[in-house]
């Protein structure tokens, strides 16, 4: 049977706007075909009858329907939600009244079809009874199905599925603009979300392919294919192994063969290096003993299999909607992501190029976090598969403060100079590494490609993080309705064992328990916060010393702090659309996410002015004149990352968020009006690669 028990609630009347999601693709085209069982009224008389100012889709309406066949107290539910490739549900029983009741009686009419998203319920929901309750206007038009005895059976419904099923294809997305100059480009990556993802960068991997491709572009990503040996392999059950081995010279290591799995989604080819190396407990990179000792050798090999996977393998037709076709072939642009992808430009350019090959593809290397470069002894050159005159290229020298002396290689350092751009993920941050300080030893070498260095703030999943439509809140609301915020931060008090008192500020921090994001700063600040009156919620783990401060913080400060040691996504989503006010005293932060989803929720960030932050957060203009375009900003920044200054923004935050609530408002409707979507960011990257493209290769070969 197709689906799970149907369950409405969150759905919409009158301006307070609700969403209901599907679990699987399934289940909506169970609903679709329910839809063509059904009577769909005039729109304008439905919405009249439901007092719903917004008008329903046909599939809608199939689920007001359902509702009213099932024992359910059902409302309209616009406006939908559109992921790129399922839909979710969300169903729990409303905990609201207002229902619209609806009847179980209708009239005989003949079906219509419908090709419109919306609502979700299941097979066995659709064929429910229910005793009748009161139904709308009589001067309204009621909603009209199929008689039982008319009304095709389960088995009936799920065959025609089958049928269909085949030749479906996803809902139509609004197309973004198209780029007038498409490319063929190749993501390395060491992560890729959802099938892989530790951080930021797995984020990346999974998103901005697929806006570039939404524009027209041709995107394959490259990541390896690990084997954890738990419920996330299943991820990987979707991919196709292709009829495709690499044999690759790693020098000292020898000839590795490597296998490629294939999953065209979203109109990007991803693409998975398959090798013994990647098949063990532990995350992408280390187990509970610590970093594995050959991330190296791991990490050359998922390198140079990019490099051969556009020669290759045979899915470049996946694009043009073809099962298959011809390689991508040589004139592409590779995005090397971090260290762990830094070999890509050194390969390009030190064995490619140098036998007529590639030698009109262009490379950029990605930086998300200079504190790791892949600094390894010099004995692991010869394990790269690299020529022996490219040793200058990568030669380093540990510093003096390291464990380890003597000379060594540092791959990303190879990346910077032999890739034909250097791109961070902020202007803050492409800044800041070009000094001693953030640099991490490599600053004069990012001085000496400044003029090639450039730095795009990432962008977020607007679907995922949407306020308006989000599974895991109390309420939803929008920058038309803020209503539904004041729900969220009442039932967060509750969850959390705070006084309910909407006048009572209520702060969270989100995070890593580790120095870099200043977990720190916030606990010392926690005594001082209690005494303004604050409340106080930390989500995260780490370092064992900071779990242990946060449970101790709690049992002295109960009234005014909880730790949640840990991560949870439902609860950061409740943390973000619950609190106020968001801390992030984070000591650096190359982009930094949190305050986007922030601002996204109207959440008030009050973040460290460094990298990414300083870039997203602009600090409130109580001055600032709307008539003269001017802006009231999105929050507050401080420095340095202490308690004093900190303390300083929070309490400016505080007066304005007690003495003037409507410019408390204003800043949260500015926030939330922000564009952070990938869109915005794929196209700051069409600049780049075009830039990329016309110049000559740094390192010809």
């Amino acid at each position: 049977m197709i689906g799970c028990s149907m369950d409405f609630s969150r759905l919409a009347t009158g301006h307070r706007i609700h969403t209901v999601r599907l679990v699987r693709r399934q289940q909506y085209t169970a609903l679709k075909l329910f839809a063509d069982q059904v009577h769909w009224p005039t729109r304008g008389a439905l919405g009249r009858a439901t007092g719903c100012p917004q008008q329903p889709s046909p599939i809608q309406y199939a689920a007001l329907v359902a509702a009213k066949r099932g024992k359910f107290r059902a409302r309209l539910c616009p406006p939908i939600c559109k992921e790129r490739d399922s839909v979710r549900c969300y169903a729990k029983r409303s905990r609201t009244g207002n229902a619209l009741d609806v009847d179980k009686t209708g009239k005989q009419a003949s079906p219509q079809s419908s090709d419109a998203q919306g609502s979700t319920a299941s097979v066995d929901s659709l064929q429910g009874s229910a005793s009748t309750t009161a139904a709308p206007s009589s001067a309204e038009p009621e909603p009209a199905v199929h008689s039982s005895s008319t009304r095709p059976s389960d088995e009936e419904l799920l065959q025609e599925w089958q049928e269909v099923k085949k030749n479906l294809k996803e809902e139509p997305q609004q197309s973004s603009p198209q780029t007038d100059s498409p490319l063929d480009t190749i993501f390395v990556s060491s992560e890729v979300a959802p099938w892989s993802k530790t951080g930021g960068l797995g984020d990346v991997a999974g998103s901005l392919p697929i806006a570039l491709a939404s524009r027209g572009h041709r995107v394959m990503v490259v990541a390896p294919r690990y084997m954890h040996g738990t419920k996330a392999d299943k991820l990987y059950d979707s991919t196709q192994l292709l009829d495709v081995k690499a044999q690759l010279d790693l020098g000292e290591c020898g000839m590795q063969e490597v296998s490629f799995y294939h999953q065209h989604k979203n109109s990007v080819d991803f693409v998975f290096v398959d090798h013994p190396v990647y098949h063990r407990p532990g995350n992408p990179y280390a187990d509970e003993h610590g970093a594995f000792g050959d991330n190296v050798f791991r990490y050359t090999l998922l390198s140079m299999a990019a490099c051969e996977a556009p020669l290759v393998l045979p899915i470049g037709g996946y694009r043009s909607g073809q099962s298959e076709g011809l390689p991508y072939g040589e004139k592409c642009l590779f995005v090397a992501n971090d260290w762990h992808a830094a070999l890509v430009p050194s390969f390009l350019a030190a064995k490619y190029r140098r036998n007529g090959v590639y030698t009109d593809a262009r490379s950029i290397v990605a930086i998300h976090n200079m504190s790791h470069q892949g600094v390894e002894p010099s004995s692991f050159f010869g394990r790269l598969g690299l020529p022996g005159d490219w040793w200058d290229v990568l030669e380093w020298k540990f510093p003096d403060w390291a464990a380890v002396t003597g000379p060594a290689i540092n791959i990303l350092k190879g990346a910077i100079l032999a890739a034909d751009r250097v791109m961070t993920v902020s202007q803050g941050y492409a800044w800041e590494i070009t000094t001693s300080e953030g640099g991490w030893g490599l600053h004069e070498v990012l001085q000496s490609r400044q003029d090639k260095l450039n730095g795009i703030v990432n962008g977020i999943d607007m679907l995922e993080w949407d306020p308006s439509n989000d599974a895991d809140t109390e309420a939803a609301y929008s920058i038309d309705n803020l209503s539904g915020k004041a729900k969220c931060k009442a039932a967060l008090q509750k969850e959390l064992g705070f006084s309910v008192d909407p006048k009572i500020p209520l702060l969270g921090w989100i995070g890593r328990l580790d120095f870099q994001k200043g977990p720190d700063v916030v606990l010392q600040s926690v005594e001082p916060m209690a005494q303004r009156g604050c409340q106080i919620v930390m989500l995260g783990s780490g370092v064992p010393e900071y779990e242990q401060q946060m449970r101790r913080v709690e049992q002295e400060r109960p009234d005014h702090f909880r730790g949640w040691v840990g991560f949870s996504i439902p609860v950061s989503h409740r943390i973000m659309a619950g609190c106020d006010i968001l801390l992030m005293p984070s000591r650096f932060e190359p982009c930094g996410l949190n305050q986007l989803f922030a601002m996204r929720y109207g959440t008030i960030p009050i973040a460290h002015a460094t990298g990414g932050l300083r870039d997203t957060i602009e600090d409130y203009n109580p001055f600032a004149q709307a008539d003269k375009g001017e802006s009231i900003g999105t929050g507050w920044t401080f420095t340095p990352p202490e308690v004093q200054p900190m303390m300083q923004a929070l309490d400016l935050a505080l007066q304005t968020y007690k003495e003037y609530p409507e410019s408390w408002q204003k800043l949260m409707c500015s926030g939330m009006q922000q564009d952070l979507s990938w869109d915005r960011s794929a196209q700051q990257y069409e600049q780049i690669f075009q830039w990329a493209m016309m110049d000559p290769p740094v390192r010809p070969g």
